[in-house]
């Protein structure tokens, strides 16, 4: 009945996600690689939750 009350999960780890990409890009640029391929390990694992939360919906 309310259920536009509720958070959409995606949402706020698109938002993460994307965050996330753009700290990485601005570490690359500084010459920072190994911040820039930690903050990327750290998007692909919310890319990989966004994923499992994707698929689990799907299913339902």
């Amino acid at each position: 009945m309310f259920s536009f009350f509720n958070k959409n999960p995606i949402k706020k780890l698109t938002k993460q996600y994307e965050a996330k990409l753009e700290q990485a890009m601005h570490a690359q640029r500084k010459g920072d690689i190994r911040s820039y391929s930690m903050l990327t390990a750290e998007a692909e694992k919310i890319n990989d939750e966004i994923i499992a939360i994707e698929q689990r919906q799907q299913a339902n």
